[in-house]
């Protein structure tokens, strides 16, 4: 069965343009540009007038939760929520219990997620102080990358052997995308401000002191001239302060780099005024700063210096965030709504759409070096999202799919919503409802 969505404005490869895309699951198999249209039988019409056609979301940070912490979301839960945000890929991290360091926990993910994701799926694969010959036996058409945590999270995964360190850097020809703060910054600013203000006294607000801006440029210089002496491909995950920007460039194609960077929505959107009102809500690590970093890596976006935008999705119940800022959960749910979000920056004058795509789409895509997807193109697979510009809605929590049932956007008015999601030529997501029995595939790497 053929499917034509017809009369859409396209956002692709940097422009916009009125047209139509014929799919043939699970391919793009043309793409027309204006209102012209041969005749064509035996094929099911959407008709997507007003709408805006764009790539699918690919998402290169996401924690499902699966196995062992799905209490707060699991694969088939979180996929679903995905799709429902205009997600069609993701990338998942290691950090669950048992966290993926061996390979055999990463193959139970990829059949577990064959079984219940409604999105294409990948994992990375953890590196540990004493993993280093198991991360050897990885295919790399088949995983997106090492990631190592240079600073403590979520899990118990913190890399700091230095020769371990040089010989993921320099014996693996996988990229490492790095969790980079330092931990002997963050113990000695906990260890002031709690002898100056006692333990109970630190609220959300002293999160991003004792998670500073120097414990993230310690830690991500170090990884960069690291990674530059060894020739390393390197990814800066979820940077959050203006001063990591110095280390980043934007003098070569994407293809070209070597050290590459993401944000997240969450430092595109909060700074630490916003603390008072969302408290332990918006406690991410790394956390959220100040305003002038955020205008600083909104900038970077624009300029290239950013080559990706993602989520960082990683819910926690809303009982686990409560308490001080050492004891509440780091983390929050994202990846339904960070569209959207990116969509009303657009809106605002911040980006243009067409950034927005290539943040989301296109970037990801060519990064990783993901097999045919990220672009509207023949022979890609039909992994698109239309969205309706003109669709004004509120986040509630009747709307919100995350298992864990809360957004830090609850109550946010958006202008753009998703109004269908296609996977692999097959329609995952319409009108407010998730499909039944669509499921994704396992992502491959060039």
């Amino acid at each position: 069965m053929k499917t034509l969505i017809k009369n859409a404005l396209i956002i692709n490869e940097g422009r916009s343009f009125t047209g139509a895309v014929l799919i043939e699951a699970p391919y793009i198999s043309r793409v027309y540009e204006g209102a012209a249209l041969p005749d064509l039988s035996d094929t099911e019409i959407i008709d997507a007038e007003g709408k805006w056609l764009m790539p699918g979301v690919i998402d290169d940070q996401v924690h499902f939760r699966e196995p062992g912490l799905t209490h707060k979301g699991c694969i088939a839960s979180e996929s679903r929520a995905a799709a429902a945000g205009g997600v069609t890929s993701f990338l998942d991290m290691p950090n669950t219990n048992p966290p993926t360091v061996t390979i055999p926990e990463l193959e139970w993910k990829f059949r577990r997620a064959a079984e219940t994701s409604v999105t294409n799926y990948s994992f990375f694969f953890g590196g540990t102080n004493d993993n280093y010959a198991e991360a050897g036996k990885l295919d790399r058409r088949h995983v997106p990358g090492l990631k190592l945590f240079l600073g403590a999270s979520t899990g118990n995964m913190l890399v700091d052997n230095t020769d371990t360190l040089r010989r993921f850097f320099g014996e693996t020809d996988l990229l490492i995308a790095v969790h980079a703060e330092k931990e002997d910054v963050i113990r000695r600013n906990k260890a002031f401000y709690i002898e100056k203000y006692g333990e109970e006294a630190l609220d959300a607000a002293f999160h991003p002191l004792i998670r500073d801006a120097e414990a993230c440029y310690a830690s991500s210089s170090e990884a960069v001239e690291l990674a530059s002496a060894l020739g390393t491909r390197l990814h800066l995950l979820h940077i959050s302060t203006a001063r990591e920007l110095t280390l980043l460039n934007n003098h070569q194609p994407l293809s070209a780099k070597r050290i590459t960077a993401e944000t997240c929505v969450h430092y595109l959107r909060f700074s630490d005024a916003d603390y008072a009102r969302y408290g332990n809500l918006i406690k991410w690590n790394p956390a959220v700063k100040t305003s002038a970093d955020r205008a600083a890596i909104r900038e970077a976006v624009n300029d290239n210096r950013i080559d990706i935008v993602a989520t960082d999705h990683a819910p926690h119940l809303l009982s686990e965030k409560e308490g001080n800022c050492l004891r509440a959960a780091s983390g929050g749910p994202l990846v339904q709504h960070a569209l959207a979000l990116m969509l009303e920056l657009a809106l605002q004058g911040i980006f243009t759409k067409e950034k927005v795509v290539e943040k989301m789409a296109h970037h990801p895509a060519e990064l990783f070096r993901i097999d045919r997807r990220g672009y509207i193109r023949p022979g890609y697979y039909a992994d698109l999202t239309l969205v309706d510009p003109h669709c004004k809605w509120v986040v509630e929590k009747e709307n919100i799919l995350y298992r864990c049932g809360w957004s830090p956007f609850e109550g946010q008015l958006f202008h753009h919503r998703v109004h269908l999601t296609i996977v692999n030529g097959n329609l995952a997501f319409r009108d407010g409802e998730v499909c039944d029995n669509v499921y994704g595939m396992a992502l491959t790497f060039c």
